[in-house]
Order: C-alpha cells, then structure tokens, then sequence
C-alpha cells in the first residue's frame, strides 16, 4: 500500500512539477517590454576670447534631445589669467599657453570616455575684431597658436575664429531667454519638456570692452533684412533684430571721449569732467591715437603730453559722452538708434548684462529704480572728491574707481538717447549676470544653437517584465525548485 501511495504522489508531483516549469517558462516570455535606460550626458567646451579677458565654459546636455534642440547646462567656467588674446599680437604662442590651466581643470570635469567627442570652440569678439583690422597677419597667428593648444588635448576642435558682432549679440540673446525659461520649460504634470503657452521673449543687452549688442524682438516687422536674424530652437522659429556697434564698446568709448577733450584744448592741461575732482592723470597722445577706433572716428591726432585734471560735474561728463555719437544722421521715414542705423523701437523687457552689470552693481542700482533715482545716485557719486572714493573703495583698482563716473554716464547716453529708452521704459530693463546658475554671455547661446547640428544618441534599451508578471514568473520558479527538492529527499529517504 505505502509503495504505491509513493508511487502515485512521485507521478502527481512530477505532473505538478511539469505544469509550474511550463507556467514559468511562458511567463518568462510574454509580457517583455524595451526598457530605455536614461540618457547619458553630452559635452561641449567653449572658450569666450573677450577684448580684456578670456573666459572658459564646460556646458552638458542629455543625448537625447527636446525637439532637435539640448536642454544645455553649464557645468563648469574658469577665467583665464592674462589679458585678452589679442593683447598677444607681438608674441602668439604665449596667447594659447595662457589657456593650458583651464584646459587642464576642463578635462578634470569632463569624463574620459567623452572627450575625443567633445566640441571645442574658440570665437574671439571685438578685441580680435579690431587687431584683425590694425594687422591681419597678427590675429591670424594669434588664431592659430590658440587652436594649437586646444589641438594637444583629447577633444574634438571645431575651430578657433573672430564671431561677428551680430552673432555674439544673437547667441547673447539666446542663452538670456533659455535660461529664463522662455522657449521650454520642465511640466511637472506632463513630465515632459513644453513650450511655454505665454512665452515672455526678453531683449539682450550687451556691453563689452570694446564692442556693445542691443538684440530683440520687435512688435512689428524688421524692415532691413541685414538686421535680422532667425533661429529654430525647440521646434520653434524666432526672428529677432540684432545690431552690434564696434567700438563702442565701454572701454573704447571712454577712451574715445579722452580724445575729445585732448583735442578740444591746445593747453597741456585739461578738465576732465568724468574724472573724480582731486584726480589727475597724463596721457601722451600718440598712443591713444593708434587704435582703429580712433581713424574710424576720424579724430585727428594732436602731438602732445597733456594732463587730465578731474572734475567730477556729471553734467558736463554726460554732454561730453554726447559728443561720441551722432544723433541726426537718420532718413525721416527711418527709425534709427544713432550714426544712422536703423533700429525698430525698442519693445518688451530687456535683461542688461556685462559691462552694464557690473558698473551698476558697483553703485548698488541692479534693482529696478525708477530713472530718476538712477541719475540721482549717479550724480551724487560722480560729484565725491578722489580721496574720498579711495577711502570709502579701498580694495577698487584705481583705474576702475575713477571710471565709475564716466562709465555710469555713458550707460545712460547709450540706453537713453541711443537706443530710445525713455522714462516709461526704463524700469523694463534689468542688471544681470547670472541666471539660474549659469553666466550670461553669447557662449551658452552658441552651444545651444550648435546642438541642433549634434545628432541625438539612440536610448540603451533594456528588455524587462512588467511588475506582475516578474513577480508570477519568480513565484512558479520558486515553486518548481521547492517542489524538486523535496522530490529528491523523498527519493532518497525512500
């Protein structure tokens, strides 16, 4: 009897064992699913070359991209020590030796395994534009010892050249308005990227050393093509007006204004009206005379060694500034900024950076004050004594502090009587540098722009069950190792 009771449960469970290794096995097969993996990270390596400085951003995007366009995000930035590279013109290779310690911190903080297909970039901006202009020869070599050096590390080199003017004043644009969420946004209830349904397009406003960019969308049509740019990012088409005036820059107008008030005087000694009241400097004239700025402004040079006595009258600073522009030269059925250019009238909000920035930082008026508190507080620190701004400012080096005043004012003639902001519009502008954790300038832009020639990555795929089935298809493998070992100790202790 026991034999046979053994015999029919052997039979039984080998029955039982069969059907949960076949339930198994189906469930192992139905129900897969492509799992993608998420997305790895691109890079891209972008080297600022500015008139008095040069500047290195490491900026990183998903493989996969929001319609053709990378959700681009600045990872790493480094200031290069020195001047700008085109303050290298006698002695080239020492402009790409410069940049060897942050290449070096870049490659720290870009992996290994991304590196040789990592874009590398160099765009030079007006410093180069005027060297190129004064000795073509030296800003080629420049050029190219920079792109030797970048070449000695394991990225991908795109080139090293001189951007436009309208280019860094579109890229500008740009990288103002993504980083302020105006072309896409993260949704959290659709856990998708989005174009913003009311999408507020700021203006950018650029003022570098030797160049400034005014670039936005008007409220009507552009009626110069030259000054019109087009963009397609994030699935979407903007047009934007987008001007930049070559040397008028801050550092080359002022010195421009020097000029002047050189030429305006045949006496050795003359007021500087920009210049804090205590405050004298010399100046020989063939120098500040040599620049391209200086011929294309047509000034003629006066032989002479002068001292600029300061005064510090922002008034009179501010009427001499004046003097750097021409505010006529317009057809009448043209609107126009100055020296003929055509300009649609300014529209919306502006987000001013750079130079701008950090001048108003200086006097604590990055906040948005009504204009009228602006002029006041600018004409209350132009009218402090010299000794009085180095007690106050003692860390300040000494040729910003006395350009504080003249710098302030030239903001104002550019903005106000330049670009056609007024005294509604005034408070539509606001003093930036940074916007979610990232600087604004015209690199960001650019790389963002330069993803949509990057092809996306394919996602890894993995295969896997849905929750319900693996846990069915792990119970019956349980259940079926279960069942063979207690088999096989029946049939041993048989």
């Amino acid at each position: 009897m026991g034999f046979k009771w053994n015999e029919w449960f052997l039979r039984a469970a080998l029955l039982v064992l069969v059907i949960f290794s076949l339930i198994a096995l189906i469930l192992s097969l139905v129900g897969i699913h492509n799992v993608s993996l998420p997305p790895g990270n691109k890079y891209g390596l972008v080297f600022d070359a500015g008139s008095s400085h040069t500047s290195l951003f490491v900026y990183q995007w998903p493989t996969d991209k929001e319609n053709n366009t990378g959700v681009v995000s600045q990872t790493f930035s480094c200031y290069v020590n020195g001047s700008g590279i085109s303050s290298y013109a006698s002695n080239p290779p020492e402009a790409g030796a410069s940049l060897r310690e942050c290449l070096n911190e870049a490659m720290a903080v870009i992996p290994s395994e991304r590196q040789r297909e990592t874009p590398a970039y160099l765009g030079a901006t007006a410093g180069m534009r005027l060297l190129r202009i004064q000795n073509a020869s030296a800003s080629q070599q420049v050029l190219e010892e920079v792109g030797k050096t970048i070449q000695q590390y394991p990225v991908s080199f795109q080139g090293a050249r001189i951007i436009t003017g309208e280019d860094e004043g579109a890229y500008g644009w740009i990288t103002i308005n993504y980083l302020l969420n105006s072309f896409t946004q993260y949704s959290a209830k659709d856990q998708d990227w989005i174009h913003p349904t009311s999408a507020n397009i700021l203006g950018a406003l650029d003022l570098g050393g030797a160049s400034t960019q005014i670039s936005f969308a008007p409220a009507g049509h552009i009626t110069d093509p030259a000054e019109a740019i087009q963009f397609r990012l994030y699935g979407f088409d903007y047009t934007i007006y987008t001007h930049s005036y070559l040397c008028y820059g801050q550092n080359e107008a002022l010195t421009q204004v020097i000029r002047i008030i050189v030429n305006s005087s045949t006496s050795t000694e003359v007021n500087h009206p920009c210049y804090p009241k205590g405050y004298n400097s010399s100046v020989t004239t063939p120098p500040l005379f040599n620049s391209p700025c200086a011929k294309q402004w047509g000034v003629p040079m006066v032989r002479k060694n002068v001292t600029l006595v300061g005064t510090g009258n922002a008034t009179l600073c501010r009427e001499t500034i004046k003097k750097i522009f021409n505010f006529s030269h317009c057809s009448h059925n043209q609107s126009c900024s100055f020296n003929g250019v055509y300009q649609p009238k300014v529209n919306g909000k502006f987000l001013a950076f750079s130079a701008y920035y950090y001048t108003f930082s200086f006097l604590n008026l990055t906040e948005t004050h009504p204009l009228a508190t602006v002029e006041a507080a600018i004409q209350a620190f132009c009218a402090r004594k010299w000794d009085e701004l180095k007690a106050s400012y003692p860390k300040q080096r000494t040729d910003r502090l006395r350009n504080y005043c003249a710098s302030a004012n030239y903001i104002l003639t550019l903005l106000l009587d330049g670009y056609g902001f007024s005294n509604t519009t005034w408070e539509n502008i606001a003093f930036r540098m940074q916007a979610a954790n990232s600087d604004i300038g015209w690199t960001l832009g650019y790389m963002l722009n330069l993803t949509n020639m990057i092809p996306s990555e394919a996602p890894q795929l993995l295969r896997g069950h849905e929750e319900g089935t693996w846990v069915a298809s792990i119970f019956f493998i349980v259940a079926t190792l279960a069942l063979s070992l207690i088999l096989l100790v029946i049939y041993f202790l048989r």
